[in-house]
C-alpha cells in the first residue's frame, strides 16, 4: 500500500509555480524546487517527477485556472462587453505596474521554451485555442446584447482580443511606464470593440480614464 504524503500537494504546488514564474524554467535549479517546496530530492521526485514533469504540472494547473476564471468572467458578466474590456486591460490591472512587469506564467513560459519544447508549444497552442473559444463566445453575447455589430467575426476579434492582450503583456514585462501600457490596452480595447452602429450608446462613454469597474480575471 502507498505512504500518505505527508506535505500539502497543493502549497508545494502553487510555492513551485511562484518559482517557475518569477525566476523562468531553465533558471529555475532541483535547489530552488527543494528550497520553496521544502521538500527532499527523493520525495519531490517521488511525488511530482523530474523537473520538466513538475514544470508541465504547474503550467496545466496555471492554464485549467486561467480557463476557468476567465469563462467564469465571460459567462456571468450582466454586460458581455465590458468583460471584454477587461480581459484586454487585465495587464494593466496593477497601477505599479508590478502584475505587468510579472507578465503570464503561460506567456513567459512560452516565449521561453515554445521554441526548443515541442511539449511547451502544444501546451500553449491548445490553451490559446481555448481561450479563443472563450473569448468567442464573449463576443456572441456582447452583439446578442446590441453593443458589437452583427458584422463582427466572433472568432477573428476573438484572436485579436487574445493578440492584443498578450501583446500587452510582453511590453509590460519590458517595464514600459504604468500609465503608457494602460493608454495603449484603452485604445487597443476601443479599436477592437467597436460600438454598435444601431444607435446603441457606448457603456463607458462618460469614462476618459479608463477606470471603469473590470470583471477581475487576474490569476493568483
Amino acid at each position: 500500500m502507498a505512504r500518505p504524503r505527508q506535505f500539502d500537494e497543493d502549497a508545494v504546488l502553487h510555492a513551485v509555480c511562484d518559482q517557475f514564474w518569477d525566476a523562468g524554467y531553465t533558471a529555475t535549479s532541483l535547489q530552488d524546487l527543494m528550497r520553496v517546496s521544502n521538500l527532499g530530492k527523493g520525495s519531490l521526485y517521488a511525488a511530482f517527477g523530474g523537473k520538466h514533469e513538475l514544470f508541465l504540472q504547474v503550467l496545466r494547473r496555471y492554464v485549467a485556472s486561467l480557463d476557468r476564471t476567465l469563462r467564469r468572467s465571460i459567462d456571468s458578466a450582466p454586460v458581455a462587453v465590458e468583460a471584454l474590456r477587461s480581459f484586454v486591460m487585465m495587464p494593466v490591472g496593477d497601477p505599479e505596474g508590478k502584475a505587468a512587469r510579472r507578465g503570464c506564467l503561460l506567456a513567459n513560459s512560452a516565449t521561453e521554451l515554445a521554441a526548443v519544447d515541442p511539449t511547451v508549444a502544444a501546451e500553449a497552442r491548445q490553451a490559446y485555442e481555448g481561450m479563443t473559444a472563450v473569448l468567442a463566445d464573449g463576443v456572441r453575447s456582447a452583439q446578442a446584447q446590441g453593443d458589437l455589430s452583427a458584422s463582427v467575426d466572433p472568432v477573428g476579434t476573438a484572436r485579436a482580443l487574445l493578440a492584443a492582450q498578450q501583446g500587452l503583456t510582453f511590453m509590460g514585462r519590458t517595464g514600459m511606464d504604468p500609465g503608457t501600457l494602460a493608454a495603449t490596452a484603452r485604445s487597443l480595447a476601443a479599436n477592437l470593440l467597436p460600438t454598435a452602429t444601431d444607435g446603441h450608446e457606448s457603456r463607458d462613454d462618460n469614462d476618459q480614464t479608463g477606470t471603469h469597474t473590470r470583471t477581475n480575471i487576474c490569476i493568483e
